[in-house]
């Protein structure tokens, strides 16, 4: 058919090969989708076939995509090939109405890549999209064990020194060498331990601690020794100790690496500041000039790259492969010696790739279903790819779950088109392996940001616990932590509170537990959303799961019928109030 004067809108079409619109799920799965104007198209299918084939004209076979998301602008087709071809060539044909047109290699045709000189055909195949060969090794994926995860996040400083108890009380403590370490708080690992029945008991699986290593400062990421534990925060047996008792209580434990930068006391930087050129570790360092000084006065600006212009945190050079030799080594080291369960990485952005391959490399070969957690706070779809991180701390659900529930006039849709948009930046296995988080060491919390309302903190609550991802609760929270200031959001854990909101995280995390699993599914509920309501679905084979929450006016809206209340407040039949939040279930087998 000719094409029509009025075409479909073309220039809203896209697809990327080799990315979030092309992935392997599996050895014989192959994931495609590509995007249309917003109610565009009237259909779409995906033709593909064996890039390999001995046939001219190679057979093609025909799969009806089907919608799979939407934002504001924009429908997203997806499709899933099942097939014993592993090297896939394909392309789309686009319908609007009467009007048709193929697509592939970036333009749009009426006509296939083969043609025909005389009586032979000239293969076309080259012409088509491509995935050149599903290889094993390069499908992005998650460790089982942390699609199901559910982490606390604990600042060691901050948490307890003993049973329900903080000190309260800072302290010095020298290493053998002299090098000082210091705390602001006094809180312990073994703290940590004597806590462990509050943590398991609200129903966490995991915890993930900030920096343990030595180091100059209460945060520990100014690192002195990366292979011992900050005397401080206790002796390597009370790590030791810390990670059996978690292991025996079937946890896990995630650990901070911060190997974008050091402490201008590593021995390392001290070696270059005292020998200049001569030091076998000028290669270690970015931008060193000598001789090399440690400014006494913080406005001075030092002669060597720092970490965020902060004097005593030289940045280390990770494309050095000394370096990346050390660090590959320290990583394996805390995996061979105490069984850690895997890596939280500090501003991993900032670091050489090559770094990351051979890091990554050497945490693999010790334990394969150790987890990698990049510190990217904007897409990381680069450092998705198999070769460098399982997962990243997803801060886009942080702000997203800012712009709806913390700003001035909620809008449901809005929030409903950012998930959306958030959920397709990756392949499927990835999404169900970030790290969702609404607070951490380095923001405000959350809960101030919504001034203070705890209805509008449990709808964030609800989103953390049971959107697609891995949640992560920083310590606190639970018992309404509040802060702007870093002294305030890193402030000692709320022990005294008693009017805490455990008991909430304790019931979402049991129904996480109960009826979502890494392989959920999930969607918006559109006939729901409307003015400040947004609610979405999690649906398996045999039910499904319905969050709604409305921080803005009382509105009505659809009745879902048959179901069964989990959670509630403020919604009845056709209504839910301002502040309003629900989660329901329905059993398909009903």
């Amino acid at each position: 058919m000719s094409i029509k004067e009025e075409r479909m809108d073309r220039a809203a079409v896209l697809h990327i090969p080799l990315s979030q619109y092309a992935f392997a799920k599996s050895e014989h799965t192959l994931v495609i989708r590509i995007r249309a104007k917003k109610e565009d198209l009237s259909g779409c299918d995906l033709y593909y076939a064996d890039r390999a084939c001995r046939k001219t004209p190679i057979e093609f076979y025909r799969i009806p995509m089907h919608v799979c998301a939407e934002d504001a602008c924009f429908q997203y087709y997806e499709a899933e090939i099942h097939s014993v071809y592993n090297r896939i060539c394909y392309y789309f044909k686009l319908m609007k109405g009467q009007e048709w047109i193929y697509y592939y290699g970036d333009r749009f045709t009426e006509t296939l890549a083969d043609f025909y000189l005389g009586d032979q055909v000239v293969d076309g195949r080259s012409e088509y999209y491509q995935y050149p060969i599903i290889l094993k090794e390069e499908i992005p994926d998650v460790p089982e064990w942390f699609k199901t995860a559910v982490v606390y996040n604990i600042f060691p400083d901050s948490f307890a020194s003993g049973k329900r108890s903080l000190e309260n009380r800072a302290e010095e403590k020298r290493l053998e060498d002299g090098r000082t370490c210091r705390s602001r708080l006094g809180g312990t690992l073994r703290g940590i331990r004597e806590n462990l029945d509050y943590i398991q008991g609200m129903g966490f699986t995991c915890l993930y601690l900030n920096p343990v290593f030595s180091g100059g400062e209460y945060h520990k990421y100014d690192v002195l020794d990366y292979y011992h534990i900050d005397p401080c925060l206790g002796t390597e047996a009370d790590f030791q100790e810390l990670v059996e008792e978690l292991h025996r209580r079937g946890m896990k434990i995630i650990i901070d690496g911060v190997f974008n930068h050091c402490s201008w006391e590593f021995f390392a930087f001290e070696d270059v500041a005292a020998k200049g050129r001569a030091s076998r570790y000028c290669k270690w360092f970015y931008g060193l000039e000598f001789p090399v000084r440690k400014p006494e006065n913080a406005d001075e600006v030092p002669n060597y790259t720092c970490f965020a212009y902060e004097r005593r945190m030289p940045k280390l050079n990770t494309a050095e492969r000394e370096v990346q030799i050390y660090f590959a080594d320290v990583g394996a080291y805390w995996l061979q010696k105490y069984h850690v369960d895997g890596w939280r990485l500090d501003v991993a952005n900032e670091i050489d790739r090559n770094f990351w391959r051979s890091f990554r490399s050497a945490v693999k070969s010790v334990d394969p279903d150790a987890v990698l957690i990049g510190e990217v706070w904007e897409n990381a779809e680069t450092w998705l790819r198999g070769d460098a991180f399982d997962s990243t701390m997803n801060y886009e659900f942080r702000r997203t779950c800012r712009d709806y529930l913390a700003a001035g006039s909620p809008d449901g849709r809005s929030a409903a088109c950012q998930f959306e948009q958030m959920r397709l930046r990756y392949p499927t296995n990835i999404v169900n392996g970030q790290l969702n988080l609404i607070d951490s060491h380095d923001v405000p919390r959350f809960l101030s940001l919504c001034r203070g309302d705890l209805g509008k903190w449990k709808m964030a609550c609800i989103l953390l616990m049971l959107m697609p991802g891995v949640p992560s609760l920083f310590y606190g929270d639970e018992r309404k932590i509040q802060g702007i200031l870093e002294n305030e959001y890193r402030k000692g854990m709320a022990w005294e509170e008693k009017e805490d909101v455990c008991d909430f995280v304790r019931e979402l995390i049991r129904i996480r537990k109960e009826y979502i699993d890494g392989s959920t599914g999930y969607h918006p509920v559109w006939g729901m959303i409307r003015s400040g309501v947004f609610a979405f679905a999690r649906e398996n084979a045999g039910c499904e799961i319905t969050a709604v929450m409305n921080p803005g006016e009382a509105c009505a809206v659809p009745e879902m019928g048959d179901r069964r209340i989990l959670l509630e407040k403020g919604c009845r039949e056709g209504w839910i109030d301002q502040g309003g939040y629900a989660v329901w279930l329905r059993d398909k087998g009903r």
